[in-house]
């Protein structure tokens, strides 16, 4: 009977296609070519590249913590080196290297169509020494006003410890140039990512993490032997991290033939058009970490419950990254060409992909954390003073959390469709009006509903996935079909094959958790491991049944990728 379903289900899909979709001019989807289809493919190809970057990333940053918590309690010196480095890497998160490597991408992009190569590489130049002026100047004023910064963020009695608020002054002036190093680091990365290299720059932030914790741990050793605290060590690591993510892109963009010139102008078009960019998604990025004082505020209204959504949101991070930062960052320089080239076919065929990909690699993985939510946080937490009770809250977020996951891919590519077409305001205004709906939300599910630290998961999910729905309907009123014909097809397809892979993922889990038991790290790896390789081979055997011929393409494309290699 389920095999008749599965024949009847694919039928119905096969008769109406999922192929490769190209837009005419009277709005209707006919079948793309052999080159549309290698774009695909290289698209899925340098996300994949993107991915592995992000993960190797992720993995080093987690490792970075670890090294902070082995060498310092959580007491003086590491509340100290917490508070100093907020500082900076707040302003980096407001226009650091993810929002100005984004607006240079779209510039880049445009200038090469249209002016060619050369004046790209003049450009480079020119934005390059401009950021040395601009966040020079902002670095040497929060060196200079350190002691007034700290008083003003942190006033609280934890820093009228003897000489705290001193120490948390020093390291903050040690570590405030970290912003203009990875603002630097952003040209770099905003021109190789123009140019298809995906890699290095996308990697770049792993040198970072490589490099605090390597003279990080050197000068927590050395410093004492100066009269100097050991964190101080840490914070030199963090300066040298930062220079490494800006250095170890340098020799490849010399490999693309840039030279750089020492040439600078506050008045040229094309530094002002960066600016003109930028600013607004300096507003959007605001608006991301407005939403975060907000749940920060609701969270103090229950015990413990800053700590649980702030644990299951860090195992967010990193399908969020290999997922959604991933794809974002391979399909905005395409999306940005087409435009440029007045090419809106292929700009809409590449935004539909990339959605289709989304959809087939955030769904399963939702499903994923869903079924094994509790699995996965006893094997991560699950340690001293983090007990069962604690692994039960850090799962319930965690399960709501899993909701948003699609809605926070999908608002990265959907933020990009806007980028590519030089409007960055309307995604700032997007994400502006959505803190109000985060603020209803976090009541109407903690008050009135009683969710409590579950309601701030569930409104931070219903938030995004909004934001990421309003944005393509805003991009339909503007440009009219988006050719997303396929899309739903695609959806339907991959809720089935991951409601296979749940119900695999969930007996696998119990069974092993009769036969070894949940007693020892060991035992939880094989718990966890088993259940998710049991459901990725479901998943794939269901997409195949069901003619899923996005999952042939990301195959197609990644074994492609390491055959070459």
């Amino acid at each position: 009977m389920i095999t008749e379903f599965a024949r009847y289900v694919n039928q119905i899909f096969a008769s109406t296609g999922t192929r490769p979709m190209k837009i005419d001019s009277t709005g209707k989807e006919i079948i793309v070519d052999k080159a549309t289809s290698d774009k695909h493919a290289r698209l899925t190809r340098s996300a994949g590249v993107v991915s592995i970057a992000v993960m190797g990333s992720r993995v080093l940053g987690l490792v970075r913590e670890m090294v902070l918590a082995y060498f310092f309690k959580a007491e003086r010196e590491l509340d100290a080196f917490k508070a100093a480095f907020r500082i900076p890497n707040l302003l980096r998160d407001l226009f650091g290297e993810g929002i100005l490597s984004k607006a240079l991408v779209t510039t880049f992009t445009d200038t090469e169509v249209k002016k060619g190569e050369q004046a790209v590489f003049r450009m480079t130049s020119l934005v390059f020494n401009a950021l040395v002026v601009i966040v020079g100047a902002i670095t040497l004023l929060g060196i200079l006003l350190a002691p007034v910064i700290i008083d003003l963020m942190f006033f609280g009695k934890g820093f009228d410890l003897p000489g705290k608020r001193d120490l948390t002054v020093l390291l903050t002036r040690v570590m405030f140039p970290f912003l203009l190093l990875v603002s630097l680091a952003a040209v770099p990365m905003g021109l190789l990512y123009s140019k298809d290299r995906f890699f290095i720059p996308s990697f770049a932030s792993s040198f970072f993490n490589i490099g605090s914790v390597t003279v990080g741990v050197i000068g927590y050793y050395i410093a004492p032997k100066f009269d100097q605290p050991p964190v101080l060590g840490m914070a030199v690591g963090v300066l040298v991290g930062g220079a490494m993510q800006f250095l170890i892109q340098i020799p490849s963009i010399w490999r693309v033939c840039y030279r750089y010139r020492p040439i600078l102008s506050f008045t040229d078009p094309s530094v002002q058009q960066v600016m003109t960019l930028v600013l607004p998604m300096i507003l959007g990025a605001a608006a991301v970490q407005i939403n975060v004082f907000v749940n920060s505020i609701f969270s103090s209204y229950g015990e413990g419950w800053l700590s649980w959504v702030n644990l299951a949101f860090r195992l967010m991070h990193l399908p969020i990254g290999v997922v959604g930062v991933a794809i974002s960052t391979a399909t905005l320089p395409m999306l940005s060409r087409h435009i440029a080239e007045e090419d809106m076919a292929s700009y809409l065929q590449t935004l539909s992909h990339s959605l289709r990909l989304i959809l087939l690699l955030t769904i399963p993985a939702s499903v994923g954390l869903m079924a094994l939510k509790e699995p996965i946080v006893r094997l991560i937490y699950q340690r001293g003073e983090f007990g069962s009770d604690d692994t039960i809250m850090v799962s319930a977020a965690l399960f709501y959390y899993a909701f948003g996951l699609c809605g926070y891919s999908a608002v990265k590519v959907g933020a990009d469709s806007f980028y590519a077409l030089k409007d960055t305001r309307t995604p700032a205004f997007v994400s502006l009006g959505t803190v109000t709906l985060n603020i209803i939300l976090n009541y109407l599910f903690i008050f009135q509903l009683g969710f409590d630290h579950r309601g701030l998961a569930l409104s931070t999910s219903c938030t995004v996935t909004l934001n990421s729905i309003l944005l393509f309907i805003i991009l339909r009123r503007r440009i009219g079909r988006l050719g997303m014909g396929a899309v739903p097809l695609v959806f339907c397809k991959i809720m089935l094959a991951s409601g296979a892979m749940w119900g695999v993922c969930w007996w696998i889990s119990r069974q092993s958790e009769k036969l070894f038991g949940t007693a020892n790290t060991l035992a939880r790896l094989m718990q966890v491991g088993g259940a998710i390789a049991g459901g990725i081979v479901v998943l794939y055997l269901a997409c195949r049944v069901l003619r899923l011929k996005e999952m042939d393409d990301l195959i197609r494309a990644m074994r492609g990728r390491f055959l070459r290699r």
